[in-house]
């Protein structure tokens, strides 16, 4: 195969056509949804629907746990904080209790870029940084900053001013994060699935 490559002066190796395992999965959720698109009123129809949720859960997983894998920095150990159910990007501004007015006072004019990891013991509050390279060697890692025990987080569900602002606050609001979701929607399904684990 390298000898044909060579002889036909093709940049590209035969490897690099090919789709890797985890590029076919999303291959699968476009053919179902495809079939589903013609098969409305037919016999199987609910069984198309059901394996087209079950691809959707296990391609949300797959991408939940390669974001996961690129924590860097975290000293313990991310299997104990549970289950993760939710990971994205946000601008987060910091509101505490103790510190400098003056840090304080900077902190509500100035976001944070912040990729949140939401566990069921644990939300972990990260820097994204792009990595150069090539392919899966270009994907981002996620820096660990600190992290939150569920145990002692509250919510407040609506930020004046904001349908994409919430409140994650800490310890009897010590601490309170107010962060911004990219759109109402990714708020609400956030806010949802923090009352779950909260309730």
């Amino acid at each position: 195969l390298q000898e044909c490559q060579r002889k036909l002066d093709h940049k590209l190796s035969l490897d690099s056509y090919l789709l890797k395992p985890v590029q076919r999965i999303t291959k699968y959720q476009l053919l179902l949804k495809e079939m589903l698109k013609y098969s409305k009123n037919c016999e199987g129809a609910e069984d198309l629907q059901e394996a087209l949720t079950s691809i959707l859960g296990i391609l949300k997983a797959v991408n939940d746990s390669m974001h996961q894998i690129a924590i860097t920095g975290y000293d313990g150990n991310l299997n104990e904080l549970g289950k993760l159910l939710m990971q994205g990007s946000f601008n987060v501004w910091t509101d505490h209790k103790k510190g400098h007015t003056k840090v304080k006072d900077l902190a509500r004019f100035k976001p944070m870029q912040r990729h949140l990891f939401l566990h069921e013991k644990a939300v972990l509050f990260c820097k994204k940084r792009e990595e150069n390279g090539e392919g899966y060697e270009k994907a981002p890692s996620y820096s660990y900053k600190h992290s939150l025990n569920m145990a002692a987080v509250g919510i407040t569900e609506n930020v004046k001013g904001d349908a994409k602002k919430f409140e994650i606050w800490y310890n009897a609001r010590e601490e309170v994060y107010i962060v911004q979701a990219p759109t109402p929607e990714v708020k609400a399904t956030w806010v949802n699935e923090i009352r779950k684990v909260l309730t």
